[in-house]
């Protein structure tokens, strides 16, 4: 069994997801390759040994160049803000190999459009983590559409509101600098718009509208100095798809009570699905003729679940998600598997979402193909 040499930047929220998700896969799954968790990296030197130390990882670096040119290091995978991507990925590519990268891809749509030209380039796998679409019912709810159980698609109603900004005392981070991240479109919407593009096909063109609600935020938590806010707070648009249906995005970070609202309603001529990520075992589906929605439970019959639990009801989480993810991730580094989004499907996002900036910018509709 050839072995997978681990290399994590980052430890965060997301660095301990990638972290528990990697020796979670080995626990649930039969894998191709054996894991083997090579190095760890972080800017501070004294929290990279301990999460090095705690995680499992033989090595820790504070360069985390240091960690792509260990050649015990055959993966690499980033959980750092979103402006780090792009160098980091493309150093990794440039060492031909694999990158496992959080979203969205970039902080512009011409540095997502150079990562995917050179991972093709580099002809390795790269999966970008946008773990929501690995959950067992979000498959069957493509599997429904396209069986035809909702006849042909006319609507897509989607959103993904969180209230963790919602206090305009919340002080500056870097999620508000436009250089670093991107706003509520980036940093939740781009979860919503991937989505959209997975269950529903291409979108043709967009119309929207972005507001900065809260145009300053204290520079450190209870400081009286103020900074300026240049990111969107929330973002409202219409979509057209290829396909003929119609759609309509919102996301917002200051939706006060929701905390992972990632939901959506696809109509079509015979029905309508329901999902709400705070329910994410859960579908409710609606059938042209029948009294009322029925409840689709997650249970063993779906992909991927009956790895974590042999009976229905007893639910997924997120960690199971990202598990599920690195399970493909995994599978498509030993060729066996094609599931989840690459560099190539991850720079298709950031397209759609720099139409949507563009369309709210100068207040028309836009067609993707014009950027």
């Amino acid at each position: 069994m050839r072995e997978l040499g681990i290399g994590l930047i980052g430890t965060g929220f997301m660095g301990r997801a990638h972290a528990l998700a990697f020796r979670n896969v080995s626990a649930v799954f039969e894998l191709p390759l054996k894991l083997k968790f090579a190095a760890l990296a972080d800017a501070d030197p004294q929290r990279a040994r301990q999460c090095a130390e705690a995680w499992g990882f033989d090595s820790a670096h504070s360069d985390w160049q240091q960690l792509i040119d260990d050649p015990k290091v055959n993966l690499i995978a980033i959980t750092t803000p979103n402006h780090l991507h792009y160098p980091m990925a493309m150093a990794a590519l440039a060492a031909g190999k694999p990158v496992y990268c959080e979203k969205p891809l970039a902080v512009s749509l011409e540095q997502a459009n150079a990562m995917r030209l050179a991972a093709k380039a580099a002809g390795v796998v790269t999966r970008v983590g946008y773990n929501y679409q690995h959950n067992p019912m979000i498959g069957l709810a493509r599997e429904l559409i396209q069986n035809g159980e909702l006849g042909d698609l006319i609507s897509f109603q989607g959103e993904f509101s969180e209230d963790f900004m919602a206090d305009a005392a919340s002080p500056w981070s870097w999620r508000c600098d436009a250089a670093h991240a991107g706003g509520a479109l980036a940093d939740l919407g781009s979860h919503l718009l991937a989505m959209a593009r997975y269950l529903m096909g291409d979108v043709e063109a967009v119309c929207a509208d972005t507001q900065t609600v809260h145009a300053q935020r204290p520079a450190t938590a209870g400081s009286q100095e103020q900074r300026t806010i240049a990111v969107d707070d929330q973002v409202h648009a219409l979509l057209r798809f290829a396909n003929g249906a119609r759609g309509t995005f919102s996301s917002s970070w200051l939706k006060h009570g929701y905390k992972n609202h990632l939901s959506f309603e696809i109509s079509g001529t015979q029905g309508t699905l329901a999902f709400d990520q705070e329910r994410l075992n859960e579908l409710r589906l609606f059938r042209a003729g029948q009294e009322g929605f029925q409840r689709l439970l997650a249970g063993p019959n779906l992909p991927g679940y009956a790895a974590f639990s042999p009976a229905a009801g007893h639910q997924l989480g997120y960690n199971e998600l990202k598990t599920l993810e690195v399970h493909d991730l995994v599978m498509a580094l030993a060729g066996l598997s094609q599931g989840g989004t690459d560099f190539d499907q991850a720079w298709e996002v950031e397209r759609l979402a720099t139409a949507i900036r563009l369309a709210a910018n100068e207040s028309r509709w836009v067609r993707i193909e014009e950027v």
